[in-house]
């Protein structure tokens, strides 16, 4: 590897929502993310959560949220979250009362995952590649 590249050190997917208040709580309480930003701190119509390495930033605008099942169901998924566990995360959101969109499974796409939506019909998938691949 070439020792002088920059490094990047994540990326953060961008989602439009209808209800920034509502969007926080949800990524907070139910998903474990802190607030790590939000503007303003009264009614916030933008906030930066973050878990770990994984961050997302949510903004109300005037446009209205598009999640990707809206565009094409083949290509569902907003983001895919890359967890070293998937197990244990499904069990830590469905004691939180998570509901999934796609319960925990070894997909047909070599991986092992569960996905869920948002307040705002954003799918988020968990997981990593499988062992077995």
């Amino acid at each position: 590897t070439d020792m002088s590249r920059p490094a990047i050190n994540g990326i953060a997917p961008f989602f439009i929502v209808d209800n920034a208040p509502a969007a926080i709580a949800f990524y907070r309480d139910k998903l474990g993310f802190d607030v790590i930003y939000q503007e303003p701190q009264d009614n916030p119509f933008f906030a930066i959560v973050c878990r770990d390495n994984a961050m997302l930033m949510l903004k109300s605008v005037e446009a209205k949220p598009l999640p990707n099942p809206t565009r094409d169901p083949a290509a569902r998924w907003d983001a895919y979250l890359n967890v070293p566990d998937p197990d244990a995360l499904a069990a830590e959101f469905a004691s939180r009362g998570v509901v999934f969109s796609a319960s925990l499974k070894d997909t047909t796409d070599g991986l092992r995952g569960f996905e869920l939506k948002d307040t705002d019909g954003h799918v988020l998938f968990f997981g990593r590649p499988r062992k077995d691949s």
